[in-house]
């Protein structure tokens, strides 16, 4: 966000989601291998302000129920036309953040943070509530989110989980950027940036989602972007509630953030951090391996549209406990959990 630089019949239900894909609406039973769904404990509350209005607003993570997975409500409009599903086919495209849109025109923007939380915490069901149209910057990563939701812990309810598995490659690019899902076990993500300013430069690198790496290796890398980039957007009204403590900015070889990177490659690991919140709007955990070359919030979006739009390229599935052990958000805790300044 912000840089420019067991063979089973089910229903798949979600009470937003739209494919291609045709199910059976026969009933089923679940066995003591499958894999529950999650939601969390209690409502977690968030306050801060928007990265580009600067106004404050409260975020509340709520607990929900089974297949309702992630939906937002702006809690400032009417109550018939707040919600606002977090679901690949409800974003509006933006170059500078994950943009959701109902079918009243109700929008809320900069959700891929705390959607990266949610899948790599393991949380597969939250209402979100927001009383603005932009979810708060908070520190410019997940961690916050992260330790709120690890805080409050999860509970499981009484449907399985699904997972969406990739079964033949789906590719899209723009220009020189290029975004890319595989069949894989489990989900991994590769990322590589090339940025002329040498803080940032060339940096590449490749995590499986599994066993708490979200929490322990991106979940604290922050937003970044160049100097420049700031005052343009500011000249534009954009950016108003950006500061050096929320973003890593930089100007050339300097790092303008007080206290520098919390991570050397810190750029690319909030790459992949908005990687995973963006794949997150798939409304399910994705087996796969996502690669991304100097890709953005839009050429995911892009790649999950193709996904969707190729039915022969993935397929849905039930979680036993040995897929369950790979998906985003498996082995979780606090323990896991950066220390950050």
């Amino acid at each position: 966000m912000f840089q420019l630089v067991a063979k089973i019949e089910l229903r798949l239900w979600h009470p937003f989601f739209i494919s291609s894909v045709t199910i059976s609406e026969t009933s089923f039973t679940l066995t003591y291998e499958d894999k529950l769904q999650t939601t969390v404990n209690t409502p977690i509350p968030f306050d801060g302000v928007g990265l580009h209005s600067g106004a404050a607003v409260r975020l509340v993570i709520r607990p929900a129920g089974a297949d309702h997975g992630i939906v937002f409500r702006r809690v400032d409009c009417a109550s018939e036309v707040g919600d606002i599903p977090g679901m690949w086919d409800h974003v509006l495209q933006s170059p500078l953040c994950t943009k959701l849109e109902n079918a009243q025109g109700i929008q809320v923007s900069t959700v891929e943070h705390v959607m990266a939380a949610l899948m790599g915490c393991g949380v597969h069901n939250a209402l979100v509530t927001v009383d603005g149209p932009e979810a708060p910057i908070l520190d410019g990563s997940s961690v916050e989110f992260v330790r709120g939701i690890l805080s409050c812990g999860l509970r499981q309810l009484d449907r399985p989980v699904r997972a969406l598995r990739v079964l033949a490659p789906v590719e899209v690019r723009r220009g020189d950027a290029v975004a890319r899902l595989t069949p894989h076990n489990e989900l991994t993500i590769e990322f590589d940036i090339d940025f002329a300013d040498t803080a940032i430069g060339v940096q590449k690198k490749t995590l499986n989602m599994a066993n708490g790496s979200f929490v322990r290796e991106l979940a604290s890398s922050r937003t970044f972007c160049r100097k420049s980039d700031v005052d343009a957007m500011r000249a534009n009204g954009l950016a108003l509630g950006g500061t050096l403590e929320n973003a890593v900015v930089v100007d050339g070889a300097d790092v303008l953030s007080p206290g520098g990177l919390r991570h050397q490659d810190e750029a690319v690991r909030h790459k992949m951090l908005d990687a995973l919140g963006d794949l997150a709007l798939a409304g399910a955990p994705i087996l796969g391996h996502y690669h991304g070359s100097r890709a953005g919030h839009a050429l995911t979006n892009d790649l999950l549209r193709l996904l969707f739009a190729t039915p022969d390229s993935f397929e849905w599935m039930i979680c036993d406990a040995d897929v369950a052990a790979r998906l985003p958000g498996a082995g979780v805790h606090w323990g896991e959990l950066p220390r950050v300044a």
